[in-house]
């Protein structure tokens, strides 16, 4: 990538990272409409209870996380051998059909599985877009690679998705979806004009890409992000009930609390592929702390109107700086596949999208109230500290014995 010049490297930069703008958007925009979209959809269960219907719009959060989950290894292996530039293209793509469909499909249980589908492409577009980003960078420059993408997703966050929620609750939330389909359309575009070709791994196959899945910290790093990082989507998936009926605000409130976690996300996310490059052990196991205090920050204060503020972009900036860090992390422990340890970042972090959003809805539906998922997440994030000690403690061991095997092997 030398022969770039420094404008055409920043726009194939800023297209790929659209492309995570453009993710943000999908993801995260029914968090804000979700009471719009239970009202729509699942009309005579709102009548009957609000709180139970919002509850189960939350399906969609959970739908989309576990299409995720499904799609991110699945694509990873079978276009092991495509140009990563060829392969970004086509999800975008699938993104723009799936996203068009969300929009137009006339009942819940088809909004549900036009919702799996869009989220398909989500995993692999940022193993294979970060991987990009990495090379259009250099070396040495993995997690940074990846922020630059992710910086994409904590963009919309800040101004996306409370613009395309103030969209929704004005024109109807099909008009969201239809909007980001139109953003889609423009980053696929934007990659075409603009990113370089970079073939696949020359050794790439989808049996090298399977073969990440036979390391045991592969396994363990994907819990620590899953069970680690969900207590952030409890959250953020019912940040709506929490600032209207907790907080006491209004719901046009909603899209600047919204704002309020996407500088948060932005800050994190910044910081996270800063340091993570530099000493990814303390980032990570540090980051916990942090994100863990976020959230009891978060339980604690969010009944008043400054503390859910305050609370909310703690609570983005503790959670993205774990983002590249983790993904970096996942490679490392992946090294021969690189594609499939960035997709499985993505599925783990959507299983904590899945998880967190279905315990959220579990203890709201169980009458505990909107604060509840808080100590939810307080508990998940206790975990996923736990599980990155552990597994940085492997590593520590397998040193060691390394250590010690080298000096008999020397003298042999």
């Amino acid at each position: 990538m030398d022969h770039l010049t420094a404008s055409r490297r920043w726009t194939a930069l800023l297209a790929l990272s659209l492309g995570g703008f453009a993710i943000g958007l999908t993801e995260f925009v029914a968090m804000g409409l979700l009471p719009d979209i239970a009202r729509n959809l699942l009309p005579s269960l709102y009548e009957q209870s609000s709180a139970r219907a919002v509850a189960r719009g939350g399906w969609m959060i959970t739908v989309y996380a576990l299409g995720v989950v499904v799609g991110a290894p699945t694509i990873a292996a079978l276009t092991a051998r495509v140009p990563r530039k060829q392969l970004v293209v086509g999800l975008l793509a699938l993104f723009a059909v799936g996203t068009v469909a969300s929009a137009l499909a006339p009942t819940f249980e088809l909004v549900l599985a036009a919702r799996f589908v869009a989220a398909l492409p989500h995993g692999a577009y940022f193993g294979a877009a970060g991987l990009l980003a990495a090379a259009i960078m250099g070396p040495g420059n993995h997690a940074k690679g990846f922020a630059v993408v992710l910086g994409g997703l904590t963009a919309a966050n800040l101004v996306g998705v409370p613009a395309v929620t103030r969209l929704g609750q004005a024109a109807g939330w099909r008009s969201a979806y239809l909007a980001i389909a139109l953003m889609f359309g423009l980053t696929l575009l934007a990659v075409v004009a603009t990113v370089p070709a970079v073939a696949a791994a020359v050794d790439g196959s989808p049996r090298a890409e399977l073969a990440a899945f036979r390391a045991p910290q592969v396994w363990l790093v994907a819990a620590v992000a899953a069970l680690g990082f969900a207590g952030f989507f409890a959250i953020d998936s019912y940040i709506a009930p929490v600032t209207t009926h907790v907080a006491g605000l209004s719901t046009g409130t909603v899209p600047w609390v919204l704002v309020a976690v996407g500088l948060g996300m932005t800050v994190g996310n910044a910081a996270g592929g800063y340091f993570s490059d530099r000493d990814l052990r303390r980032s990570i196991l540090g980051g916990f702390v942090g994100f863990i205090l976020a959230m009891v920050v978060f339980a604690l204060v969010s009944g008043s109107p400054v503390g859910l503020f305050a609370g909310a972009f703690l609570l983005g900036a503790a959670g993205l700086f774990l983002g590249p860090a983790m993904q970096s992390r996942l490679i490392g422990v992946a090294p021969t596949a690189q594609l499939m340890g960035a997709a499985v970042n993505q599925s783990a972090m959507n299983v904590a999208n899945s998880l967190g959003a279905a315990l959220g809805g579990l203890v709201i539906a169980s009458g505990w109230g909107y604060v509840a998922p808080a100590w939810v997440g307080v508990a998940l994030g206790v975990v996923g500290l736990a599980l990155a000690s552990v597994s940085f403690a492997l590593d520590d061991r397998s040193t060691r014995r390394a250590a010690a095997r080298a000096p008999a092997l020397t003298h042999g």
